[in-house]
């Protein structure tokens, strides 16, 4: 498996006018997955380990998984078409009666939240990551801005 994908990581969530950028990629590209309100805090708020006062959708599902006894391997953002992306979670089952692998198609969006709070691998299809545009210099240049909007200014003190 490990040469047909790429392991990637979150590299930020930013707002934007209808929802969230999530910024995903390796130290050689990165890209951008866009994703509603609800789920870029979801998964800001597993990126920065806020606990929460009572479970949202994703914690339910990560205490179902904990309490069947099965486990999130990993994620893959399969594909992508049109500017939608795909993505398959893999779960693993054992017990006493023998082992299952289950494969369950999901939103990009919502894998990642599991899959951060479950501390566990994010993958991207090699022909997906390849096919990606490469959005790093748009990334650190809002980075970049970001920290200049953050230092106090010259002009705060007039």
């Amino acid at each position: 498996m490990q040469s047909d994908v790429v392991a990637v990581s979150i590299k930020g969530v930013m707002p934007t006018a209808n929802g969230c950028a999530v910024f995903l990629g390796d130290d050689a590209k990165t890209f951008v997955i866009y994703v509603d309100h609800f789920v870029g805090d979801a998964i800001q708020k597993s990126l920065n380990g806020v606990k929460k006062e009572r479970p949202l959708t994703h914690d339910l599902i990560g205490s179902l998984l904990l309490g069947l006894g099965v486990r999130l391997e990993h994620i893959v953002v399969n594909d992508e078409r049109e500017g939608t992306f795909f993505a398959r979670i893999l779960l693993r089952m054992e017990n006493e009666i023998g082992r299952k692998i289950l494969e369950l198609d999901a939103r990009p969006s919502d894998s990642i939240v599991l899959a951060l709070q479950q501390k566990r691998p994010i993958y991207v299809a090699r022909h997906v990551f390849e096919a990606v545009q490469d959005m790093t210099e748009v990334f650190e240049r809002v980075l970049k801005q970001q920290a200049e909007e953050d230092e106090p200014g010259d002009d705060d003190n007039k």
